[in-house]
């Protein structure tokens, strides 16, 4: 049996009028997705526990089947461990976003333009050498980078600056708001000089290193997967799955889905269990409030990521498919909420009652624990219904 996780990023929504009222999933044309909805079961999720913070972080930390409520410590330790960086008891992790801040303090753009990798990495070198001693800086992905700090750095209160779209600033609060608000006036000046869209930085999402069981001590399989998006690579790096690099994959619209999709093939060809794909483009444009593009990443996972898959994983013998996002990112808000968002399980053997896999769709079902998910998935024997 071979089992795939595929993770559509944010793609749960609420309605749009610019879609009359539908959904993003609903105005989306998928026939592969829906056909698999058809002959499996859809439901619903709880992917946020009460309490938790809407974020990445929390969610995939669910749908790899770890109850947040007992391994999450904070966002950044998480991307640190993508990067290969290992904390000690005595330091914190930040995320550190560079973005883009007009003068009257209104946070124009949480993702600073999406510089290319490259050109951030010539950003954070230069805010290590100018700023660095006491805290280090290191280079992540685009816009996505990590500060570490001394573990006295950790007592404050950050907000996330995706949720401050177009809005005032809120800076950070706490005894060490002001040690964090000083560096980040400190780093105009330097991240300015690089010509990018972005002229701060934006330290939040801190804590120390989580202690994660590996996946095949939790869960008894061998795993891969596939993301372009550090903090999803790091929760793989804590918990010793194999983590594969593809070409012109990306955290933005013009990801490599055919290059995810052949990954996770060869990957379960190659003697893998299970694999993990996921593609963060359709939170991007629920970030951005993009509705077509929004719309174009759902197909685009329909067409580019899934008519194939299911081709290949039917060449390999018996499969079982999990599909759902981590959070929904509704368009209409551009942030993160803690709704639960619709699932979709699949059996190749063994058809559900089937469904129509929308939140109008699943809006009906029980509602279930996320980190309870990938133990259905592994149920060998156990129907889709």
């Amino acid at each position: 049996m071979k089992y795939v996780v595929c993770i559509p990023d944010g793609c749960a929504d609420l309605p749009v009028p610019e879609l009359d009222g539908a959904t993003s999933l609903e105005a989306a044309h998928t026939p592969v997705l829906d056909a698999l909805a058809a002959r499996g079961q859809v439901g619903l999720a709880q992917v946020i526990p009460p309490g938790m913070p809407a974020g990445s972080d929390v969610g995939n930390m669910s749908i790899f089947g770890y109850d947040p409520a007992r391994y999450h410590t904070g966002r950044s330790p998480i991307e640190a461990a993508a990067l290969g960086l290992t904390l000690s008891s005595d330091q914190v992790a930040y995320r550190c976003n560079l973005v883009t801040v007009t003068e009257d303090g209104i946070m124009a753009d949480f993702s600073g333009g999406h510089p290319d990798s490259e050109q951030a990495a010539e950003v954070i070198a230069a805010l290590d050498t100018e700023l660095g001693g006491e805290v280090s800086f290191h280079a992540g992905v685009q816009y996505r980078h990590t500060l570490i700090a001394p573990a006295e750095w950790a007592d404050a209160v950050c907000t996330p600056p995706h949720d401050l779209s177009d809005q005032p600033i809120v800076g950070p609060s706490g005894p060490a708001g002001p040690k964090l608000a000083a560096l980040e006036e400190a780093s105009r000046s330097i991240v300015s000089r690089f010509g990018l869209k972005a002229n701060r930085i934006w330290l939040w999402g801190q804590g120390f290193q989580p202690e994660m069981p590996s996946f095949r001590e939790m869960h008894g399989v061998e795993a891969g997967m596939v993301s372009a998006v550090d903090l999803v690579r790091g929760i793989g790096a804590l918990t010793n799955m194999s983590v594969t690099d593809v070409a012109g994959a990306t955290a933005w619209y013009d990801t490599n889905y055919e290059g995810k999709r052949d990954a996770a093939l060869a990957g379960l060809a190659a003697g893998a269990d299970l694999y993990v794909i996921h593609v963060e483009a359709s939170d991007e444009a629920g970030h951005e409030g993009n509705v077509a593009e929004k719309v174009r990443c759902l197909e685009n996972w329909d067409r580019r990521i899934l008519a194939g898959l299911v081709d290949g994983l039917d060449k390999m013998g018996p499969w079982r498919l999990l599909l759902l996002p981590d959070h929904a990112t509704p368009l209409t808000l551009r942030g993160h909420i803690d709704d639960p968002v619709p699932y979709l399980l699949v059996d190749s053997q063994v058809d559900g009652p089937g469904g129509v896999y929308t939140e109008r769709g699943a809006a009906s079902s029980e509602v279930v624990p996320g980190h309870c998910l990938m133990a259905k998935l592994l149920a060998h024997g156990e129907t889709a219904s």
